[in-house]
């Protein structure tokens, strides 16, 4: 007994040590929690009655003995310990069997508690096997978008090679396009000398009937002055008596030229074998001399030398107007829109250079160039939409190189990009002296041209050029743009961020538009490349734009004065001035400032001009 008393002491003991220490403890079956303090003194009272049971000293005695010092101690300080508190409180003490309701009260609570907490772990528990399927269920989700991804981006990748497969289709195309559109314009250029051919034509003809009215009119008039002058002299001088250029006779010799002599015989007079032929001395004298002054030409003379200029809608009110050459010499232009109809000024302007050029006797090469080889070079320096315009005004060589802005507008051509083309053209043609075959439409045999050659390439020749540095697809927006080599070279503003410009380059194109910079600054050169970068950096400077637009000047009251004393031959106002100091500089003839002077009134290309080397 005393042992099953020391075991139940010592387990007791323990349990109290790790309710000391601040241990919780659980019974071998339920895991329910049982309060330390309150098993502690079931403990005690458990000790209290084994104590009661042990009658005799000796027991109590080996009892003792068998509990540690250690314990002993904890328990005799704690006793101690509660014996002061009871001291201190024993006004509020209360008995064991008090403390004990109490504590199992607070079990209730306790185990009210625990089941309430039961509960709740409970819940969280159902809500974390919620969220638990919850991410299993997003994560099938995810599992099926990043499929699906994949399958876009092959998707994707396939549709971009596909699309770099159509690109290579497309610059195929492109190239083939370019290389018919350069067939079409052979094909164009022709068409358009067939129709140059076909209104030559159509003008012959126009003659041709005009003549063959006049023909059978004067016929009619010479056939019944005939018939009187036979009758009169009939009735006067007898047969025998007349003389022989005057008898009658029978021969049959000019029959044919009766208009009432019936259809046309193989073998007769044929009545369109010659304009010329068939024009009377009143109306066209088909022997006009040149060494004759102008002035002393007969009215047929000078009608005849209006219709082989390009006038011949006038001769009507003109063979009313003009005695002689010298009514023509000594008419104003007002004269000329009064006496002959002609409203056009540039037609006006036109007889006016012909006529000074008449009685300065100066002959000028350009004076060779008709309004027809005009057109041709419309189309070579890539302006071909002012063709039909520069073909109503007749504008021919000569009125080339004293056209004005004014006339330029006239002409309905108003971009200032187009108005430095023509000016850089005919400068051209003042180098060359007005040589008709100066400028170049197909590549030569060079590898790396020179300046002074690029400066005579013409339109067409550009487009090949940036069909040979790989920009094939972009060639065919250089038509109607007016870029020639002249152009190129002559304009400082010209550039390779203009050029890009007028080929419709996209900006975010860097690669593109620094590829076409390099080949620009191998055409024109490095010098040049310099210079138009200095000149592109001046103060003052005013971009070239392929929008800008010129604008006729506006004359104020006191200008009307000036423009009355100014002189015909006055080249202020010429979109190219003609200037007999010309430059030559290794060989090539160059005009002065005033020739290449830009539009902008702030800038003078005079430092360019003299610097240029080529």
């Amino acid at each position: 007994m005393a042992s099953n008393a020391s075991h139940v002491l010592e387990a007791a003991l323990e349990q109290m040590d790790d309710i000391i220490a601040g241990r919780t403890f659980y019974c071998a079956d339920p895991p329910a929690r049982v309060d330390p303090a309150l098993k502690a003194l079931q403990l005690t009272e458990a000790l209290r009655a084994v104590l009661e049971g042990q009658r005799s000293e000796e027991e109590q005695e080996a009892l003792r003995k068998q509990v540690s010092t250690d314990t002993a101690n904890v328990i005799v300080k704690w006793l101690e310990r509660e014996d002061e508190v009871n001291l201190h409180s024993s006004g509020n003490s209360e008995s064991y069997q008090q403390r004990l309701s109490r504590l199992e009260g607070d079990k209730e609570s306790l185990v009210l508690q625990v089941s309430v907490l039961t509960d709740q772990v409970e819940a969280q528990g159902a809500k974390i096997s919620d969220l638990q399927s919850s991410l299993v269920e997003h994560q099938h989700k995810l599992e099926s978008t990043e499929e699906m991804l994949q399958q876009e981006l092959l998707h994707r990748t396939s549709l971009e090679n596909q699309k770099l497969s159509l690109m290579g289709e497309v610059s195929y195309l492109k190239i083939k396009l370019a290389d018919m559109e350069g067939k079409q314009s052979h094909g164009a250029e022709r068409q358009h000398k067939a129709e140059g051919l076909i209104k030559e034509l159509k003008i012959l003809k126009d003659k041709v009937e005009h003549l063959e009215d006049q023909k059978i009119q004067y016929e009619k008039k010479l056939k019944a002055t005939k018939v009187k002058d036979e009758c009169t002299i009939s009735h006067v001088y007898p047969e025998s008596l007349l003389p022989y250029r005057l008898r009658r006779t029978q021969s049959g010799g000019l029959q044919a030229a009766d208009p009432d002599a019936g259809q046309f015989t193989r073998g007769g007079l044929r009545a369109t074998a010659g304009p010329r032929l068939t024009r009377t001395p009143e109306s066209y004298d088909s022997s006009r001399d040149m060494n004759i002054p102008f002035s002393q030409w007969t009215k047929g003379q000078v009608c005849g030398w209006l219709e082989d200029y390009g006038l011949g809608q006038y001769l009507n009110l003109t063979r009313q107007w003009v005695e002689n050459g010298q009514t023509l010499l000594s008419a104003t232009p007002q004269d000329f829109e009064k006496e002959m109809g002609m409203k056009n000024p540039l037609h006006r302007k036109k007889l006016q250079l012909a006529l000074n050029a008449f009685t300065t006797k100066v002959i000028e090469k350009s004076s060779e160039l008709d309004h027809i080889w005009v057109t041709r070079w419309l189309d070579d320096i890539g302006l071909p939409q002012y063709k039909d315009q520069f073909h109503e005004a007749r504008v021919d060589g000569r009125m080339i190189q004293y056209l004005t802005v004014n006339d330029l507008l006239t002409l309905k051509v108003t971009s200032q990009l187009h108005h430095l083309s023509i000016k850089c053209a005919i400068h051209v043609l003042h180098a060359n002296k007005f040589n008709p075959n100066c400028l170049r439409r197909r590549p030569g045999e060079e590898r790396q041209p020179s300046p002074s050659e690029v400066v005579q390439w013409s339109n067409h020749r550009v487009m090949e050029w940036l069909r040979a540095v790989d920009l094939a697809e972009y060639a065919p927006n250089l038509r109607g743009s007016g870029v020639h080599g002249g152009l190129i070279i002559l304009e400082p503003r010209f550039s390779s961020e203009t050029l890009a410009l007028l080929l419709n380059i996209p900006p975010q194109k860097t690669l593109l538009r620094r590829h076409l910079a390099t080949a620009f600054s191998a055409l024109v050169g490095t010098q040049a490349t310099q210079e138009k970068r200095e000149y592109g950096n001046a103060t003052g400077h005013v971009p070239l734009t392929t929008t800008a637009k010129v604008k006729p000047k506006k004359l104020g009251f006191t200008q009307f004065s000036h423009l009355r004393k100014r002189k015909p031959d006055e080249s202020a106002d010429y979109i190219c001035p003609i200037d007999s100091g010309t430059l030559t500089v290794n060989g090539i003839s160059r005009l002065p400032s005033a020739a290449l002077r830009g539009l902008s009134p702030n800038l003078d290309r005079h430092d360019f001009v003299n610097k240029w080397k080529f």
